[in-house]
């Protein structure tokens, strides 16, 4: 799943029209509601509040809307632009305040599409990786060592506890598991014990130019 860094409000002009794009992070359609409904009491005096938001682990959720404007001219490119971006759990609003200039039906749906690109530009996104909870158990003496290993192979480390040995939690990828139990053998000589918990997930910045 990939979804903005953040949440985040940035503005354009286009011939003297101003474009204030809002994006946020939601996981409802209540909650993407609530998001609109706010923008639009902040802005209630602008010209059209545009939305389109996208939901569900495969995007599969969605609703755009051109309040006002000529259909198919600002809820849909906005709505293309978060699905170009493979973008899941988002809500994009832009407000627009009339500048007196008329921007034609091509001209909207490049100013709107644009937008919601720049807004995404300025936050990032980062993508939503599931992840497995091990408890590696080493004794004192292993462990600053392998404790360093992990860090320098990039892996993030959870709670650690003190006791007879030490007990180091570490999210694992899931496509990882396999491969991460074989090379903690290899780094303790096969002292390590490894224990499976929970699921759960981790961000991980999306590197747009790679």
């Amino acid at each position: 799943m990939r979804m903005i860094s953040r949440d985040a409000v940035t503005e354009i002009e286009i011939r003297r029209s101003r474009f204030i794009c809002a994006v946020g992070r939601v996981s409802t359609e209540d909650a993407a509601a609530a998001f609109i409904a706010e923008r639009r009491r902040e802005h209630r005096a602008a010209t059209h509040n545009c939305t389109a938001y996208v939901l569900g682990e495969h995007a599969e959720l969605g609703k755009s809307s051109d309040d006002g404007e000529p259909a198919g001219t600002a809820g849909v490119p906005m709505m293309e632009v978060l699905h170009r971006r493979g973008l899941t759990d988002t809500v994009a609003v832009v407000t627009r305040y009339f500048g007196g200039v008329k921007l034609g039906a091509g001209g909207l749906v490049r100013a709107y599409g644009q937008a919601v690109a720049v807004a995404l530009d300025a936050v990032g996104a980062v993508e939503r990786l599931p992840v497995t909870v091990v408890t590696v158990e080493v004794d004192h003496v292993a462990a600053g060592r392998f404790v360093g290993d992990l860090h320098g192979r990039g892996y993030r480390l959870g709670e650690v506890r003190y006791g007879a040995g030490v007990a180091q939690d570490v999210l694992v990828p899931d496509t990882e598991l396999a491969a991460f139990a074989a090379w903690a053998a290899e780094a303790t000589a096969g002292r390590a014990v490894l224990t499976e918990g929970a699921s759960t997930y981790v961000e991980v910045p999306v590197d747009e130019g790679g």
